[in-house]
């Protein structure tokens, strides 16, 4: 597409800004006509079409924001009706050319919980999961980092920009004058008309630098049967919830291997044609969220368990990233391979689907691998 340069819609990023950059396009939304938050994020999808329906912009009028993993008063879905809203080409290939930038070294780096903890509680969910029912469950754990200085969300966004020039990079402001950034590898849910894509990914391995180990670990995916079914279980959640919108959906009969620079994933295209035209990308997204990849199914009781043993709120991540326009049209990845931005300290993110043949050690070696995606942002070695 034609339109800005991507690194100039960067370079103007600023904290309390919006800013998504795809495979296809990027985009900026900066100021506040309105803004709308929402614990129910189906009454949330109504007011933001009726806000868009009411607003005067100089053009089309769109919402941009966040869904948040679970939806409460403090922890609502947010979404903003940009003053100006501007859309540019996509960042590759002109972002492999971006200087890094550096980010001060923190004063302290906090796991929560304990790595020990965490394989203990991947332990007590394989057991939970024939006890209960449950399928699967994703466990989360987080690195609280702290500075001597103020963190600049601006400074990671470009880093990740520079290294993840293919995904979905992004940067929200939350409630409380937080920030989220990260770059996540998966769809949720677009929308251009009536057609409709997701892209769910579960099963996955780290990249290694070497070259041999690399290919090993992604034949190792491609074979292992824990993670097929793993990923099994998640398309069949999005088929099951997308087929009541959608006239036709169209399910290759096996995932494909999609790589990132940290980690290898299975992924599946699924595509369909909506029924309903009322039926925005805000609604389809919350229809979807949370999925078996960030929740774990049956969701309820997953969600439960997730929040017994992680023993920490999860807040916006695990949620979704996107935005929607006044046609219905729009874009929403999962807001994974990220951190919550605070003043002077960042708190960040990083889960794990557990199944019943799940290894603790393994388990904990996938979260810190995806650690890695923001602690190379950050200039810090993996954890």
């Amino acid at each position: 597409m034609t339109g800005p340069s991507p690194l100039r819609l960067l370079s103007d990023y600023r904290r309390g800004d919006f800013f998504l950059a795809t495979a296809e396009r990027t985009l900026l939304g900066t100021g506040a006509l309105a803004t709308v938050c929402d614990a129910d994020e189906s009454v949330l999808a109504e007011r933001v079409r009726d806000t868009l329906d009411d607003v005067s912009t100089d053009g089309p009028p769109l919402a941009v924001g966040v869904l948040p993993f679970h939806s409460t008063a403090a922890t609502p879905g947010r979404l903003v009706v940009p003053t100006r809203t501007r859309f540019g080409r996509a960042v590759h290939p002109e972002a492999a050319a971006l200087p890094r930038r550096t980010i001060d070294a923190p004063v302290a780096v906090r796991p929560v919980p304990d790595p020990v903890d965490h394989m203990d509680a991947v332990t007590a969910a394989v057991t939970a999961l024939a006890e209960r029912g449950l399928r699967k469950v994703v466990l989360a754990r987080a690195l609280d980092i702290e500075f001597d200085a103020p963190v600049r969300p601006e400074a990671i966004l470009h880093n990740l920009v520079k290294d993840h020039d293919r995904g979905y990079t992004f940067a929200a402001e939350l409630p409380a004058g937080k920030t989220l950034v990260g770059s996540s590898p998966e769809l949720l849910l677009s929308r251009r008309g009536r057609h409709v894509v997701s892209y769910p990914h579960a099963g996955s391995m780290p990249r290694s630098t070497d070259p041999e180990i690399d290919e090993r670990n992604a034949r190792t995916l491609l074979a292992s049967r824990k993670d097929h079914l793993e990923h099994a279980v998640l398309t069949e959640a999005v088929v099951q919830t997308l087929r009541p919108y959608c006239t036709r959906l169209h399910v290759p009969p096996r995932p494909e291997l999609v790589a990132t620079p940290t980690v290898w994933h299975l992924g599946t295209t699924i595509t369909g044609e909506l029924a309903d035209p009322d039926a925005t990308a805000l609604h389809l997204a919350a229809a979807l969220h949370p999925t078996p990849a960030i929740c774990g199914t049956p969701t309820s009781s997953a969600r439960r368990l997730a929040t017994e043993l992680e023993g920490f709120d999860r807040g916006y991540y695990a949620g979704a990233v996107g935005w929607v326009d006044a046609k219905g049209d729009g874009e929403w990845a999962v807001s994974i391979r990220c951190a919550e931005v605070a003043k002077q300290s960042l708190r960040l993110y990083a889960g794990g689907g557990i199944m019943p043949e799940s290894d603790p050690k393994t388990e904990l070696e996938e979260t810190s691998a995806k650690f890695a995606t923001l602690l190379r942002a950050m200039g810090l070695p993996q954890e």
